[in-house]
Formats: structure tokens, sequence, C-alpha cells
């Protein structure tokens, strides 16, 4: 464990990981699974359009997550229902309107429904 924390990719795998079980929690089909960015550098880990909803994941290996000016692209670019700041741990706490952090094992202990 100790050679994992101080492994320099530790946040892109973790993001790989994290990623994928917000994907299967939803049952979202690749069709449904997006990755968004722009030319000018925003862009958005992932969006699932599912059920007439889109909701926005940006996945942050960080106990303080920040609301960034792509998260604002994102949801203004895409008419996001809602934007997940998904982090390590348990905590839930608003950032912005429409802006969410919500630790990863607080997501899959309550499925917020698309």
């Amino acid at each position: 464990m100790s050679q994992l924390r101080i492994y320099p990719k530790l946040g892109a795998l973790w993001e790989g990981f994290a990623l994928e079980q917000i994907i299967q929690w939803y049952r979202a089909v690749p069709e449904e699974c997006f990755f968004w960015a722009t030319h000018g550098g925003a862009e958005l880990d992932l969006l699932i359009m599912k059920n007439g909803k889109r909701i926005g994941f940006e996945f942050k290996y960080a106990d303080a997550p920040k609301v960034t000016a792509s998260m604002h692209s994102a949801l203004n670019d895409l008419n996001l229902d809602h934007l997940y700041i998904i982090n390590p741990g348990n905590n839930v706490f608003p950032m912005r309107e429409k802006i969410t952090a919500r630790g990863l094992e607080s997501f899959l202990v309550r499925k917020i429904d698309l």
C-alpha cells in the first residue's frame, strides 16, 4: 500500500477505476457514455446520457476538489442536469448550483437516479 501511495500515476489509475465503477453502477452502455473536450482545453471526464438526463462526472484524486473553468463550460455547453466531482472517500458537499462533490464510496452506496 505504501508503494501505491507514492506511485506517480496513482491519480490516473484511481480516475480510471472510479470511472468504470460509475459506468457499471448505472449499467450504462457504451452508446450512453462520452468524454468531452474543446479546442480551448475544457474537458469532462465522463458524460452519461441516459433516460433523457445529462449527468457529468469529473474524477479528482484529492480530498478538497475545486470547481474549474472546464466544469462551468461543461455545465453550460452540454446543458448538464448535474455535475458530480467524484473523489476518494465518503463525503458529500455542494460546490455550486448543479455541482456536487461526492466521495466514490458514498456515491456507490446511494445511487443517484438518472
